[in-house]
């Protein structure tokens, strides 16, 4: 049936909704993702959540979805946006259809609509409140950023996963699995606990180092929680990861702003300003740290963004601290930044030796 993209200017898209026979609307942020794959890490990206997905490349879906690139247990966009959705995409692990994933969770598809028309209208006015109906009658869109949406993806229990011999806390923001997975790889032992964990909760698990993980929404909603995250960084090595590094950013002092339409997609150059190269990084961000107020915290930035300049992560002058605005896990995009979980061990590792010899 025909469906409508309201924006809150006023603008609206027409298209068919694809998956769904209810008459309800659907309320979000409509935001826009260039890469040509990764449809399925996307969707299942806690960071995306609350999030109206509009999908920049004109055919998505052609190749399934499997069960191996999840992010986390379902998806946790509000709908998706395309031009068009491959019916039969086909690889060999595919285990459904695009279009039947999102059927299966009730999440609302619509195609055949004018993308690059949307886009546009996002990267002149900003990112802005959406709404997916079934009406074409325009109404008043209005946006609702006081929830705290951490709390919605963030655990609710402690749980440990491997049996390596560095032990580190995962604090979940809203995590992707890739990120569990890459610490996996170097043989560490990984409790991810909640969000609101206390600095004396963590001491008592008595960590090796500290991983703040990405998470949708403004990182100022958790300012009750900076005074807490600051003691556990002054006293384990820590690496945070986009709404990680955003908090770092917050908790010694920094300010963050909202960018006009964001980061999202794999391509999007990023310069080491310490070893002098750019790598090409995946991103989904919104938010970034104010470059102007780290020049009064013992912090120092270490990675800019290419195009726009913004900060891309920070180093802090003393304390092994190390943050990254984009996500060195990939999935999607490419690998090649995913040498900071090296840097981030090696932190770990020294500090390690440091304890025995002290």
């Amino acid at each position: 049936m025909k469906g409508y993209l309201h924006l809150q200017n006023g603008d609206t898209f027409e298209g068919m909704i694809e998956n769904t026979s209810t008459k309800q609307e659907v309320n979000g942020e409509v935001v826009f993702f260039t890469g040509m794959t990764g449809y399925q890490e996307v969707v299942t990206d806690p960071s995306y959540k609350n999030q109206i997905i509009v999908f920049t490349y004109p055919l998505i879906g052609n190749y399934g979805i499997n069960e191996h690139d999840y992010e986390s247990k379902k998806p946790h966009v509000s709908a998706v946006v395309v031009y068009e959705c491959c019916e039969n995409g086909f690889h060999y692990e595919a285990m459904y259809s695009f279009k039947q994933y999102l059927k299966k969770w009730n999440i609302p598809l619509i195609t055949h609509v004018d993308t690059r028309a949307v886009v546009k209208r996002i990267r002149n006015e900003g990112t802005m409140p959406a709404i997916l109906s079934p009406y074409e009658k325009k109404q008043k869109v209005t946006g609702d950023e006081t929830d705290l949406i951490v709390k919605q993806v963030s655990t609710t229990t402690m749980n440990t996963y491997g049996e390596g011999d560095k032990h580190i806390i995962l604090l979940d923001f809203g995590y992707k699995k890739s990120i569990l997975q890459e610490l996996l790889n170097r043989q560490c032992k990984v409790t991810v606990v909640p969000y609101s964990t206390s600095d004396v909760e963590i001491h008592a698990l008595k960590p090796d180092g500290i991983v703040l993980s990405n998470g949708p929404g403004d990182p100022t909603q958790l300012s009750f929680q900076l005074s807490s995250l600051k003691k556990v960084m002054a006293t384990y090595p820590t690496l945070g990861i986009c709404f990680g590094h955003q908090l770092i950013g917050l908790a010694f002092g920094g300010k963050t702003n909202k960018l006009p339409f964001g980061h999202r997609g794999a391509n999007q150059p990023v310069m080491d300003l310490l070893k002098k190269k750019v790598y090409m990084t995946s991103q989904n961000h919104s938010y970034v740290v104010d470059e102007e107020s780290m020049k009064q915290t013992p912090l120092t930035v270490r990675f800019k963004n290419v195009n726009d300049h913004s900060v891309e992560g920070l180093m802090h002058e003393t304390l092994p601290i190390l943050s990254v605005q984009y996500h060195p896990e990939a999935h999607p995009g490419p690998s090649e930044s995913n040498y900071i979980f090296d840097e981030f061990i090696n932190f770990v590792n020294q500090a390690g030796r440091e304890k025995v010899y002290a």
